[in-house]
């Protein structure tokens, strides 16, 4: 178990810094609605720009998190718990616009390994 959930941490990781980083600005077939890229997404969901940044910030900061947890036990739950009420969050914007639910399965994916690292 303990390995499983380091894995999680090393995947979150480099999910969120892939995804709010290196493809803030690219398509991709996860966007919802019609956007191709990050701000376009949140103006979809109906949310303000500062909103966009603020989950970014907290996203990117999580992913620090899970890497100095891997260290510092006392990181990794309450980033994972943040980061589950963010995929919370994300999954239901999805669902707000009536995406298909393959748009939500990378949130859906993130959200299960930080429940992973939450209980390991």
């Amino acid at each position: 178990m303990e390995n499983l959930v380091l894995l999680a941490q090393v995947l979150i990781a480099l999910g969120l810094l892939n995804v709010w980083l290196l493809r803030f600005n690219r398509p991709t077939s996860y966007r919802g609605g019609q956007a191709r890229n990050m701000r376009e997404e949140f103006a979809a969901y109906g949310l303000p720009m500062w909103m966009m940044w603020l989950v970014g910030t907290a996203k990117v900061v999580i992913a620090g998190l899970m890497v100095a947890g891997l260290w510092f036990d006392r990181f990794k739950q309450p980033a994972a718990l943040v980061l589950i009420a963010l995929m919370v969050g994300a999954i239901a914007m999805h669902i707000k616009i009536g995406d298909p639910w393959r748009r939500a399965l990378p949130a859906s994916v993130m959200l299960g390994l930080a429940v992973l690292v939450s209980i390991g």
